[in-house]
């Protein structure tokens, strides 16, 4: 039989034990949640999406809030699965386009360096547990994080990359030369040619002083032809013939009184 005790004893190291499982549970569920930033490093004007993880199955509501502390004044919205519209602007939102998703996670657009801070989220399971993460944000412009990342090279990575494009500029520079060197040639040598087949020259035939003249007198009087076509005319035009005597109207019948005897004359007798 158990004295009282025993028995205040055993109720004593189950309280101790149930103080010990609470206290322990909120501890492990904060470290098994994480916040995932997409981008890591997000630039000016550039959507963020910080994905949360290790949420459990089923929960009542999440919290995120901007800052150190987790209040109503850092509340940028509460997220209530549901109702019909669960999200629910809080005091920190401002100007800030958010949009909560059933998972627990938010997608930040056109992010600003004014949205640089500390993101936390608080994931309620039930009134005795609560769930909380938090992660650093940093939205930088483009020309400081280059510069950033241009300071945070290491000296030997800088004397390598000096190594490195010192000989490629060098190379590049004696081609560039060589190139236009023969472009420079290749235009030279058409130049005659394009001069020879647009606008040829013509030279004179050179005097080699082997040419003979003979000079001789001309046997007409040279006559200008506007001048003395007339003269010429008249001189080089034969004398008409003198005109023809008329026959007197009987010689065609003094012929025949007095015939020729020349043709008879002529006639031999042959013998028979």
């Amino acid at each position: 039989m158990e004295t009282p005790g025993t028995q205040s004893r055993f109720s004593m190291g189950l309280l101790l034990s149930a103080s010990v499982l609470a206290l322990w549970m909120p501890q492990g569920a904060q470290a098994a949640l994480h916040i995932q930033k997409i981008p890591e490093q997000p630039q000016k004007n550039q959507d963020l999406f910080l994905s949360v993880q290790g949420v459990p199955g089923t929960f009542q509501d999440f919290v995120w809030y901007l800052g150190e502390e987790a209040d109503g004044g850092t509340r940028l919205f509460t997220y209530i699965p549901g109702l019909q519209r669960p999200q629910r602007d809080g005091n920190a939102m401002g100007q800030r386009d958010i949009v909560g998703f059933p998972n627990g996670s938010m997608l930040l657009r056109h992010a600003q360096a004014s949205d640089s801070g500390t993101y936390q989220v608080a994931i309620t399971v039930n009134p005795s547990w609560t769930m909380r993460a938090k992660t650093e944000v940093r939205v930088a412009e483009k020309q400081e994080d280059l510069s950033a990342a241009a300071a945070h090279l290491p000296m030997n990575a800088g004397i390598v990359v000096a190594a490195i494009m010192g000989p490629l500029a060098t190379g590049a520079l004696l081609i560039s030369a060589i190139v236009w060197l023969l472009v420079m040639r290749a235009r030279r040598a058409q130049s005659p040619r394009e001069t020879t087949a647009v606008k040829p020259e013509l030279s004179p035939p050179p005097d080699t002083g082997d040419n003979i003249y003979e000079v001789m007198p001309s046997p007409d009087p040279l006559v200008s032809p506007l001048r003395d076509v007339g003269t010429l005319n008249s001189a080089t035009r034969p004398a008409p013939p003198p005109p023809r005597q008329p026959e007197p109207e009987n010689h065609h019948y003094q012929d025949l009184l007095n015939p020729d005897p020349a043709p008879y004359c002529q006639l031999v007798p042959t013998s028979s």
